[in-house]
């Protein structure tokens, strides 16, 4: 009887063991990206298709402005892969040896551009037209903070018409927005009589644009992705990358107004 006994325990711790095996074999691996707010809808896009070819794998997005997302990650924060809307984010974390090594690549190039609400009830129709309302006080303009790549185009672009950007705001002609989403939906709204985001934006919102800044006046909008050193899970991070560069997934960011970088 104990012999049977002893027989009936080892099975059972087997089945146990064996159990358990497959449970780790088969559990998914959570990949955490943070990206710029301007990629919600492609990202959210191409995590279905990634996901359905890649069962084990599970995709959680962070969209939010880029210094919102740094700063995040500067503080801690769980991330496999960040994707930020200007080189400035991803150089103080390749500075800070916080990238795993040749992994940083530049992804997607995007469009800042000018954009009204329906009607444009101010006829503003070009970046000209805007500097000479703004200079006269007859308009209200939305932009991003300055610690958002959008925002930090925008004060290229102001710059470059020679305007003094805490005069505009002091006379109550500027308003801003955390993200670009923010800028976004400000236009849209109506509660402003224009707004400077990416055209990516502009295409997801259905927002009328009238002119895009050339790039002397904010030079180009380079979006890097690199890997975070710390990352749980660099080989998956690394797959979920080289994907972003496919054929498959560039064809879902061109339908918004993305160009492969370079």
């Amino acid at each position: 009887m104990k012999k049977i006994m002893n027989i009936l325990l080892l099975t059972a711790m087997l089945l146990a063991l064996a159990a358990c095996g497959g449970e780790r074999k088969n559990q998914d691996v959570e990949l955490t990206v943070f990206a710029a707010a301007s990629m919600t809808e492609t990202l959210t896009e191409i995590k279905t298709a990634y996901e359905a070819d890649h069962p084990g794998v599970v995709l959680s997005f962070n969209f939010d402005s880029s210094g919102t997302l740094l700063t995040q990650i500067q503080e801690g924060a769980a991330c496999d892969l960040f994707i930020s809307a200007a080189p400035k984010q991803m150089d103080a974390l390749e500075e800070a040896g916080a990238l795993a090594g040749d992994s940083r690549v530049d992804l997607l190039e995007n469009q800042v551009v000018l954009c009204v609400p329906d009607g444009n009830p101010k006829g503003i129709d070009s970046f000209d037209a805007l500097a000479q309302a703004l200079k006269t006080g007859d308009i209200l303009m939305a932009m991003g903070n300055s610690d958002v790549p959008v925002g930090q185009y925008t004060q290229k672009i102001l710059a470059y018409y020679g305007l003094d950007e805490e005069e505009l705001a002091a006379a109550g002609c500027i308003t801003y927005g955390s993200n670009v989403k923010e800028v976004t939906t400000q236009v849209h709204e109506g509660s402003v009589d224009c707004g400077i985001i990416y055209c990516t934006d502009a295409f997801s919102a259905e927002l009328t644009v009238v002119d895009s800044a050339a790039a002397e006046m904010c030079g180009q909008v380079i979006y890097p992705a690199g890997v975070l050193k710390d990352s749980k899970n660099a080989e998956a991070a690394r797959a979920f990358l080289d994907y972003l560069t496919s054929e498959a997934a560039m064809d879902v960011f061109k339908k918004v107004g993305f160009v492969p970088a370079g």
